[in-house]
């Protein structure tokens, strides 16, 4: 397949697929103690990961200063080192977060905040610019949102930031940003189970790059059925924004079921379960750039290999909207 895709209007070029680094992160959490992270993780084998990444030839890290209140950054500039500039690097702002304690406390979105954000970032990356810079305020009011992206374009200008985007899975809030010269995408959620046509519309009408957050459906599409039973896993006792999850001890049963009706199609040509949901994502629209998790060499590899199988055929994709009923 085409290995590579560009970020909407930006005319930067990175590989079809991300990799998004909230799980290498480690643990953080909420005010309330509600896990926030995918538990413990062993920070030399996320260098060692997102290594052979670059080896594999993935171009594209997406994190955020808040994952692992600041850790993910860290160690993801750690692990990139001279390689800096090999990378397109994408990072988000809007929450306030404690180092020390690795606590989301709150959210700011003034323009002194976010320029304050944007230092830290700079700094915790090691780094004198961000390629792709996301507000992470999902819901955040236009007016404000429209103020910030303004700043955005004063960032660029100033050789802070290359282009930025939205993290929303708000067609109209993404677009209040696309009226941005340098907006050049929008972050929002996309897998087989959840589909986002208005969103995937709003990106082809504005000419944005799609960066899909949860293309595995936080593991479920990577045949993960149980819970996790590490305590500082949010999936371990999931809010209720995280689809797919149920009460119990395992995933929500509809959803396994309706994984398994589509098991057949997506593991066609030798795929994985999880290959065949990222080709998918790829035979959905010409701009979308998956960001699946990794925590290890091995998800590493096989996340990395699903581009030599390239996207699903068109023949595929409606049959898999046949098997769900769209």
């Amino acid at each position: 397949m085409e290995i590579t895709r560009t970020l909407g209007r930006s005319g930067i070029e990175v590989s079809a697929l991300g990799f998004g680094c909230w799980a290498i992160g480690g643990e953080w959490q909420g005010a309330d103690g509600q896990p926030l992270g995918w538990g413990k993780v062993d920070d030399e084998e996320s260098v060692r990961a997102v290594r052979r990444a670059l080896d594999l030839g993935i171009t594209f890290f997406d994190t955020a200063d808040t994952y692992g209140a600041g850790h993910s950054e860290r160690v993801l500039g750690r692990a990139l080192g001279k390689r800096r500039d090999d990378v397109v690097l994408a990072t988000k702002w809007g929450n306030v977060f404690d180092e020390d304690t690795r606590t989301l406390t709150g959210s700011d979105h003034t323009p002194g905040y976010a320029r304050r954000a944007l230092t830290a970032s700079l700094e915790r990356l090691g780094t004198d610019h961000i390629d792709l810079y996301q507000l992470h305020l999902s819901d955040l009011e236009p007016g404000h949102a429209a103020e910030l992206r303004d700043l955005c374009e004063e960032f660029v200008r100033e050789g802070l930031i290359r282009a930025y985007a939205w993290s929303t899975d708000d067609p109209a809030r993404a677009a209040v940003f696309a009226e941005g010269e340098h907006c050049a995408a929008v972050q929002h959620a996309l897998n087989v189970m959840q589909d986002a046509p208005d969103m995937l519309a709003l990106c082809a009408e504005s000419g944005l790059a799609s960066v899909n957050r949860s293309p595995l459906a936080m593991g479920l599409l990577a045949g993960k059925r149980q819970r996790p039973q590490d305590a500082g896993d949010i999936r371990s006792k999931p809010p209720a924004w995280l689809q797919g999850f149920g009460d119990g001890a395992s995933a929500d049963p509809q959803w396994l079921a309706r994984i398994d009706a589509l098991k057949e199609i997506l593991t066609s040509e030798g795929r994985t379960l999880a290959q065949g949901a990222l080709a998918w994502i790829w035979a959905r629209s010409p701009r979308t750039v998956p960001i699946p998790g990794f925590r290890s060499v091995g998800q590493a590899e096989q996340n990395a290999s699903a581009l030599e199988k390239g996207p699903l055929t068109a023949e595929q994709v409606s049959e898999v909207g046949r098997v769900l009923g769209r």
